[in-house]
């Protein structure tokens, strides 16, 4: 019996179910969770990285003087109303 079928064999139903599968021994609640079980915490990452990027984008256009112009004529105009 090789050395990780005896540290297997010792820990039983302790050891992760990935290294039982490998070793053919114990299977563990891992067997149940489905294969793209990490996907949505990546999409969640990318997700925000692309709000960041868009928001930063947003900053750069709202400090040009154009764009702060025509947003002080606009309050302007409705506080005059």
């Amino acid at each position: 019996m090789s050395a990780c079928r005896r540290v297997a064999a010792l820990l039983g139903p302790i050891a992760s179910s990935a290294a039982g599968r490998a070793l053919g021994g114990a299977r563990g609640r891992a067997d149940v969770v489905p294969r793209d079980a990490g996907m949505a915490t990546a999409e969640y990452a990318i997700a925000t990285i692309a709000a960041v990027g868009f928001a930063g984008l947003l900053v750069v256009v709202l400090r040009s003087g154009e764009v702060q112009e025509l947003l002080l004529g606009l309050v302007r105009r409705a506080l005059t109303v």
